[in-house]
């Protein structure tokens, strides 16, 4: 057995403590590195590194962490068996699922955030490959920084008997500065042309959200086409869509470069590739672009937003849900010039309110909407509402 623990220390102030991060992997390459990159910072540290999950579950309560980077495939205990047994003991631990890029794993990975696991994170399958290893490394410091922040300011003490897990949506989100207060966020009429599309940015927090979403929402998708960007992996993208397809009951798939766009469909990002739209005579296609990263993100919602101006004008109406950074809000300026509309999630239901945070404190939404709130709010637009 591999464990490595430090004690808990005195507490003082809330605001000087640094993030507690406990990493459980059965790899000490990767135990080792994710410990140099966390150590690295000065708002966490490493509180406890653990090579099985039931070393992770049996010495929790000791290593007391705020976030903990867990694992799929390790001995005696695999993660996705930990996860449930970790939240038990601490309610409100923020959990990052970490695995390989392998359909088995993103079907776990996504199963997790169903269980109560905050977000998820690819491997990269060598960590010899200096751009990979950076990549994980910057998504996962950003992750650890901006999930875990919420719930130190509002901690839970461990306790020793099993208390049901939080629901999937519950926030645990830090956005980069302090979210002005929604009765302060200026609000902007919705559009008056008819919506002819329904587009859909989020990332953290994300498939969870979506799957809600498009589960409330059958009769716009019969009459109108639906695009969604998730900031997502190659392989991951591909289970999300099958994911889609079964919430909604009606067809989704990764988008194909070139494919006409019809009612009845939704479309995904592919992982890796940016969705753009563009005219092909009388028809609307599907654009796959290979270009550089926009906002840090590939896919990423601005193109997607931005292109479907010169197809549908002011007859856009898009949603902005929860993750991080601010993704989605530049294009969703253009698409309101436009004559289009915004609606973004709200903070206490988001998982992050970064992106739905920074389009709101931009001054672009139409509405602000808590998640269980915006299936409805649209189906009454695409019928006809105009307020």
């Amino acid at each position: 057995m591999s464990v490595a623990l430090t004690n808990a220390p005195v507490r003082t102030s809330m605001r000087e403590e640094p993030l507690r991060v406990m990493v459980v992997d059965d790899s000490v390459v990767i135990r080792g590195m994710i410990s140099r990159w966390i150590g690295a910072e000065s708002d966490m540290q490493v509180t406890a590194s653990f090579r099985t999950g039931l070393d992770a579950v049996n010495q929790l309560e000791r290593a007391n962490p705020d976030v903990a980077v867990l694992d799929i495939e390790m001995p005696d205990l695999d993660g996705i068996s930990a996860l449930p047994k970790l939240l038990a003991k601490k309610r409100d631990l923020v959990i990052i699922m970490a695995s390989t890029l392998t359909r088995r794993n993103a079907e776990i990975s996504l199963k997790a955030l169903s269980l109560g696991a905050a977000d998820y994170i690819p491997k990269p399958e060598s960590t010899r490959e200096a751009g990979a290893a950076e990549t994980f490394r910057h998504d996962l410091i950003q992750k650890i920084r901006h999930l875990g922040a919420k719930v130190r300011r509002h901690a839970a003490p461990v306790v020793a008997s099993p208390v049901a897990a939080p629901a999937p949506d519950k926030a645990r989100e830090a956005a980069t500065r302090p979210a002005a207060p929604q009765q302060a966020l200026v609000r902007r009429p919705f559009g008056t042309l008819a919506p002819k599309v329904l587009l859909i940015g989020s990332s953290t927090g994300g498939p969870q959200a979506l799957m809600a979403l498009v589960a409330e929402i059958g009769p716009v998708i019969d009459r109108f086409p639906v695009l969604i960007t998730q900031h997502m992996p190659p392989t991951f993208t591909t289970i999300l869509a099958e994911h889609l397809a079964r919430a909604s009951r009606r067809p989704a798939h990764e988008a194909v470069d070139g494919e006409i766009v019809k009612a009845g469909q939704i479309y995904l990002a592919p992982g890796g590739r940016h969705m753009r739209v563009a005219r092909r005579g009388a028809e609307i296609a599907i654009a796959l672009d290979d270009g550089p990263p926009v906002n840090f993100c590939k896919p990423a919602v601005d193109p997607m937003f931005m292109s479907a101006i010169d197809v549908w004008q002011g007859g856009i109406m898009s949603v902005i849900l929860t993750g991080m950074g601010s993704d989605g809000m530049r294009g969703g300026k253009d698409i309101v010039a436009a004559g289009g509309s915004v609606i973004a999630q709200d903070e206490a239901t988001s998982v992050v309110w970064g992106m739905p945070g920074a389009a709101a404190n931009a001054g672009i939404c139409a509405a602000v909407l808590p998640l269980k709130e915006i299936g409805p709010k649209l189906s009454r637009l695409f019928a006809g509402d105009r307020s």
